[in-house]
């Protein structure tokens, strides 16, 4: 079977499932997320199914399956594992390594930034590397390997917001909102019923792995990476290219990563459409996840209300329109 109908068969049985009921963008954003070998920022209020969305794509892929809650006095051995002292039958001692919940495919990090930054320090080795080093040994985590981290938006007390490094080593944030009224009627149907449906398995470990390599199989024209190129330069006040919306409210913008993962996500959302070649409505379609966190406002914009969400599709708007007329 040709590759590209593979992937789309694969991801219309996930989407059917629809473990969020009218999340569809945050389903169909996690999916690109795990097949690009990013990890993804899910922020919103609580009850929107964050938590059951990562345990429910866990038992659809046949994926291990952890979670950790994070609180003020969690540390990083707690998530990172740590070494013990086994005692053999003879009596003697030898030092051994306990794994953490941090050696699983989907780890859930709920609630992130609720632990102090020491805590949060401890999965930057493991987002970026795939490692985690205990004393002088470092341990491969399995692959495919993806945090998916939640935060609330609007209860601030008690919490420590995450470092701009940290924030960048996510490939996507996703705004999670209310469903719709339809959507909550449907919900409100589904909790009634006498029996919760199952979800059914339809992938597996070595077919993600497949469809990873898959994607890096994918074409990008150079027009369409001078187009992702644009986007990431339109962010950045100190570059000619910058947009004006930048200039007046941007502290910094989006650093190197924000172009490959456009590009990377692209390419995923191409697939997903069932295309071989990356497009600039590909990226223009990512865009918004992919920039959000990676943009810092100045004080101007926080003094006159502007947020990325205002920012952002004015910078995307022009950038294309600039792009379409060259």
């Amino acid at each position: 079977m040709c590759p590209c109908l593979r992937i789309e068969r694969w991801e219309h049985k996930l989407r059917s499932l629809r473990p969020l009921t009218g999340q569809d963008s945050v389903v169909e954003g996690v999916l690109i997320c795990l097949l690009a070998s990013g990890h993804v920022l899910l922020e919103g209020v609580p009850g929107l199914g964050k938590t059951t969305l990562l345990r429910t794509l866990a038992r659809t892929l046949r994926l291990k399956y952890s979670r950790i809650q994070f609180t003020p006095d969690l540390m990083p051995a707690d998530i990172v594992g740590s070494v013990i002292i086994d005692t053999a039958e003879g009596g003697g001692k030898a030092l051994r390594f306990q794994p953490g919940p941090v050696f699983a495919n989907l780890v859930l990090a709920d609630e992130i930034n609720r632990a102090t930054p020491k805590t949060q320090s401890a999965l930057l080795e493991a987002m970026q590397e795939s490692t985690v080093t205990s004393g002088t040994t470092t341990h491969e985590l399995e692959r495919p390997f993806l945090v998916m981290a939640t935060q609330n938006p609007i209860e601030m007390e008690g919490t420590y917001p995450l470092p701009e490094a940290q924030l960048d080593r996510f490939l996507m944030k996703i705004l999670v909102t209310y469903p719709t009224r339809e959507e909550l009627s449907r919900i409100v149907d589904r909790t009634i019923q006498r029996e919760e449906q199952a979800p059914v398995a339809v992938m597996d470990r070595d077919a993600i792995l497949e469809v990873r390599s898959v994607c890096r199989e994918v074409l990008v024209a150079p027009h369409v990476r001078e187009y992702a190129v644009r986007l990431v330069l339109a962010t950045q006040p100190d570059q000619q290219e910058a947009h004006p919306l930048a200039r007046s409210y941007v502290r910094y913008g989006s650093s190197p990563r924000g172009a490959q993962a456009l590009v990377e996500c692209g390419r995923v959302l191409a697939l997903m459409r069932g295309r071989f070649h990356l497009s600039a409505e590909d990226i223009r379609a990512v865009a918004p996840a992919v920039l959000r966190h990676r943009i810092i406002l100045n004080f101007d914009a926080h003094a006159d209300g502007q947020t990325p969400e205002t920012i952002l599709p004015a910078i995307i708007q022009d950038v294309t329109a600039e792009a379409a007329a060259a």
